[in-house]
């Protein structure tokens, strides 16, 4: 693919975003073609983890306001603008919406478009480079970005988030770590590295378990009560009694071995 580079192996696909020279900026067909992968995901049974991380020296740098206006095509210009930061947030939506984990490997800049997809991934692997960067509010734009106000105030309370939007703050990986945006730390070099254990460590696990538990974990961001999320948990949890990788990891644990998941 033109600006992404794929790599399938041992039920984990690796998604690059490809465009080094500009730091990974996002353009209307670089969004199109991660909507394409994301789209695919959403019915593939054999990937079951998903690494997302950039190529060269940075995560991604944001929309590419270099480029022209995103999302191309020939409508009027609000039109284009309109059309391309939404097709962004819809890759935002989409990587919380893919069965996978998604597990994102960060080095050097992660800004503006670029945050909100690192944050909807769902556990990130940092190197000493890797710093956040909200300059939203600074250019004159708002900090609600493709879904950025939605999810890190969920992540970091919506005080602390108020304070680095208003304020248009750069978070270095340690203050990162310490607002717990950040999963694990990496040596420099290494986060992709990391990334890859971490996949392995979640192709041991119950791939049903998995999906499920991610599908939970999404519902409750909405959920309108406790109750309302403990009857879909109920019902989530009795299926599970009816699969194979049930027995098979209850055997595991009684006899003290690695379960051998067949996702059945």
């Amino acid at each position: 693919m033109g600006d992404l580079k794929l790599d399938r192996r041992d039920g984990v696909l690796t998604v690059t975003l490809s465009r080094p020279e500009r730091l990974n900026a996002v353009t209307g067909a670089l969004t199109e073609e991660m909507l394409d992968v994301l789209n695919g995901l959403m019915r593939d049974p054999d990937t079951r983890v998903v690494v997302l991380t950039g190529e060269g020296r940075g995560f991604c740098s944001g929309m590419d306001l270099q480029g022209g206006d995103p999302g191309g095509g020939d409508e009027g210009r609000v039109q284009r603008i309109y059309r391309g930061i939404g097709r962004g947030g819809e890759v935002t939506a989409r990587l919380r919406e893919i069965p996978q984990p998604v597990i994102a490997a960060l080095h050097g800049p992660v800004a503006g478009m670029g945050v909100s997809w690192a944050l909807a991934c769902d556990l990130r692997v940092a190197d000493p480079t890797t710093r956040f960067v909200v300059p939203f509010v600074d250019l004159g734009l708002s900090a609600g970005d493709c879904g950025l106000s939605w999810l890190l105030p969920r992540l970091v309370g919506p005080a602390k988030a108020a304070e680095i939007f208003y304020r248009a703050q750069r978070l270095d990986v340690t203050e990162a770590d310490r607002l717990g945006l950040v999963t694990e730390l990496a040596d420099e070099g290494r986060d992709l590295e990391g990334a890859h254990a971490l996949a392995a460590e979640l192709l041991a696990k119950s791939p049903y378990g998995l999906r499920r538990t991610k599908e939970l974990l999404n519902m409750s961001l909405d959920a309108p009560g406790l109750r309302r999320q403990v009857a879909v948990e109920t019902g989530i949890q009795t299926l599970a009694f009816f699969t194979e990788d049930l027995t098979e990891g209850m055997a595991a644990t009684m006899q003290k071995r690695p379960p051998e998941f067949g996702n059945r």
